[in-house]
């Protein structure tokens, strides 16, 4: 089975099945929506307008259950960025989609009469009327769409949040759980979907082959060395027992854990939201709580947890650091039982976290509440929920609250709000943030883990440039953030799953050159857009305002920021 273009013209409510052209076939995930992007979409289109297209692309290695490797790339021009914009997302839609030989969903144009459901099978796609879930939470619809398709499908949906347009929406994925925990949140990937009148996408298998493989003894042997390799890995038990957590005590060492609107990098109640203290309250709480997860089918890392009350009841899956960060310290808050709420809100709402989270912050620096203050975070994220003037002002991120409330201080770039680690501290990272064309994220090329010292600012360019480019890579490839320590370690495995899984011959740089190809061509698409050098700066504050406890602004060179992408 080839895998082939699904292009839907919501307009006509019409399907058809393409081959891909030549220059699309090695390429998938990121980079191939890079590609699909740079060749179809109008780079000065509205974003929420109809020219604009809504592209789902599973990775290279996606359709395998190879560990960590069936994410799913989201993609679109972005509202909140007015730039290119790739989301990924773990759970079981991309694997879905490569059951049924879809390379690429291009979604086209917009429907006149919202909302609906695209249901998609071996069948084709057919159309439903969503008026039943309108206006409902994630969870709802989610349960509602399983109730109908049964248990054995794939569901991407929106909460109100989209729905709404707002910017900060993101596109819920289901976790091999059956749970609508993993989002595609950054970028108002979310409000695209919503502009284009769909409440939801179900992918349904059933009937469906799994992705022909031509040389099964090779990939095999290939799957065997890069899991080995990752089982080998200290990361792998790590992130194992304490999730994503288990950065909050790390960045807080660094001086880089967001306080109090990214106004310190230190938190005096960090070891209350640390990823031991949350691995201890799960364990003690039992009941429907989980230290460790999988999200996808075939996962042996299992950073996901689910998060229960004191009754042993789950509040939510999962409680991941960057919420923590965003949406604890960054609010002066030091209870993971708020958070949970917080954090259950926003999902069910279909938001990103990070962005709500740093909203918040700039809210809190405006006086709308203060810093520690779950009550009043919960109060605005109703705001958000009843459609409001100031909920809108919050739901459309961090960049329109400080616009409409006179505050400099707002942590992002490119108009997207920083993740949570703090740049003048991890300098390396800043400079992700500041030339990244993806706006201000840290899974574009995180350098936390980098033997060096992050508050030097010598060096932190090239640092940035290897992790932009190898993650670029890894996107492409469908693989987790977390698989790459696996992959680093036995790096021909790239090359021979390629090999393997496709008859090709690509030689052991692959995860270079797709990192590059991307990066070129998101660059491209920006440009196009009319982004410059100067959109790849981090905020005024950040070059002269300090940053305790260690008292360091972002100090690296325009010239080494312009000079990121020459390789």
């Amino acid at each position: 089975m080839s895998l082939t273009i699904w292009r839907i013209n919501l307009s006509s409510q019409k399907l058809s099945i393409e081959q891909p052209p030549d220059h699309w076939m090695k390429l998938g995930g990121r980079g191939l929506l890079a590609q699909i992007m740079v060749d179809e979409t109008p780079a000065t289109c509205e974003p929420l307008g109809p020219l604009n297209k809504l592209i789902f692309a599973p990775g290279l290695l996606v359709g395998h259950m190879l560990s960590s490797c069936d994410r799913i790339s989201i993609g679109a021009k972005s509202p909140l960025t007015g730039g290119i914009k790739e989301s990924n997302a773990g759970g079981s839609t991309g694997l879905l989609m490569a059951l049924l030989g879809i390379k690429a969903l291009i979604i086209e144009g917009q429907l006149v009469d919202p909302w609906w459901t695209m249901v998609l099978s071996v069948d084709g796609a057919n159309f439903e009327r969503a008026d039943d879930i309108a206006g409902a939470g994630v969870s709802a619809a989610a349960s509602n769409l399983l109730q109908r398709h049964g248990e054995k499908v794939g569901v991407s949906v929106i909460g109100p949040a989209g729905e709404m347009k707002l910017s900060a929406a993101g596109i819920q994925n289901l976790d091999k759980d059956k749970a609508p925990s993993r989002i595609a949140a950054r970028g108002g990937l979310g409000a695209v979907m919503g502009s284009k009148g769909l409440k939801a996408i179900v992918f349904n298998s059933r009937g469906a082959i799994k992705p022909a493989v031509a040389d099964i003894n090779a990939f095999r042997d290939a799957q065997k060395r890069f899991t080995q390799s990752l089982l080998e890995q200290p990361q792998t038990k790590i992130y194992k027992e304490y999730g994503t957590a288990a950065m909050t005590r790390m960045c807080n060492s660094f001086g880089a854990l967001p306080t109090r609107n990214f106004s310190a990098g230190t938190f005096e109640g960090v070891e209350t939201i640390s990823g031991e203290y949350l691995r201890q309250v799960i364990i003690d709480r039992g009941g429907d709580g989980k230290p460790s997860h999988a999200c996808m089918a075939g996962c042996i890392i299992q950073c996901s947890n689910n998060y229960a009350n004191s009754d042993g009841v789950s509040m939510v899956t999962p409680i991941e650091y960057e919420t923590i960060g965003l949406m604890g310290s960054n609010l002066g808050i030091d209870s993971l039982d708020t958070i949970a709420i917080l954090n259950s809100e926003v999902n069910d709402l279909g938001l990103d976290s990070i962005e709500i989270g740093a909203a918040l912050g700039v809210a809190a620096e405006a006086g709308l509440l203060k810093f520690g203050d779950g009550e009043g975070a919960l109060r605005l994220l109703n705001e958000i929920k009843a459609g409001t003037p100031l909920g809108r002002i919050i739901g459309n991120g961090a960049v329109s609250v400080g616009k409409m409330f006179g505050i400099t201080r707002v942590p992002a770039v490119k108009g997207q709000a920083m993740s949570a680690y703090e740049p003048r501290a991890i300098k390396g990272t800043g400079v992700t943030y500041a030339t990244s064309p993806q706006g201000a994220d840290h899974t574009s090329g995180l350098t936390i883990r980098a033997k060096v010292n992050h508050l030097e600012p010598k060096g932190q360019a090239d640092l940035s440039r290897a992790a932009q480019i190898n993650m670029a890579g890894y996107d492409t490839l469908g693989a987790c953030i977390f698989a790459g320590s696996g992959f680093a370690a036995a790096m021909d495995t790239i090359r021979d799953l390629l090999n393997a899984r496709y008859g090709w011959n690509v030689d052991l740089d692959i995860l270079q050159v797709l990192g590059k190809l991307s990066l070129n061509l998101e660059r491209q698409f920006n440009i196009n857009a009319g982004f410059t050098k100067q959109h790849d700066r981090l905020p005024e504050y950040m070059r002269y305002e300090n940053l305790p406890p260690f008292n360091t602004v972002f100090d690296v060179t325009d010239e080494d920021l312009d000079n990121v992408f020459n390789w």
